[in-house]
């Protein structure tokens, strides 16, 4: 790809990986080190943090537009499939789960949110499980919000009804297993 394959405007949402959806709000020029460098300054409103990005770097530390309707169908699929549970060691789970939030790729949050979900009659979840499933719901919902340009909070309680309307048909087939 070319270096100009990302050209981001003032006012564009975009996603940066480890942080999620933000705005940017300014290209800035700025000399460091001798060198002139032209900036995406980044705002994410909910951490309440700027956030400066070299031009040239921005694809190199994944930065990039909001999904396609294509990729938010994909990932919204993702969430009514069976859940997979695995039988290792939650220290491990947790890193893997952690590292698919911070990749920034739809459908791999989705899946952490598909496989932290509890429905109210399920057993309660550690703290610490409930804590990665919100933060992925969180990062999930806001990319949701900004494409349907709503707020968060709606685009989550959509996540969560496909989530109770799947949860059911699975939980039948645990029990009788």
């Amino acid at each position: 790809m070319s270096s100009n394959a990302l050209n981001f405007v003032v006012g564009d949402y975009v996603v940066y990986p480890k942080h999620g959806v933000g705005r940017v709000v300014e290209l800035q020029s700025s000399e460091i080190a001798g060198m002139k460098l032209e900036l995406y300054v980044l705002r994410f409103e909910k951490e309440k943090m700027t956030l400066r990005v070299p031009t040239n770097k921005a694809e190199s530390v994944g930065m990039r537009k909001l999904s396609s309707d294509k990729q938010m169908n994909e990932a919204l699929i993702t969430l009514k499939g069976k859940p997979k549970v695995k039988r290792t060691m939650w220290s491990r789970r947790a890193q893997e789960y952690e590292a698919k939030i911070n990749s920034g790729d739809l459908v791999s949050i989705a899946e952490v949110v598909r496989d932290l979900f509890r429905p109210e009659d399920a057993p309660e979840q550690s703290y610490s499980e409930r804590q990665i499933f919100e933060g992925a719901t969180s990062r999930l919902a806001r990319e949701l919000a900004a494409m349907e340009q709503t707020d968060e909070k709606a685009a989550a309680v959509k996540i969560i009804e496909i989530l109770k309307k799947a949860a059911p048909q699975y939980q039948k087939v645990a029990a009788e297993a």
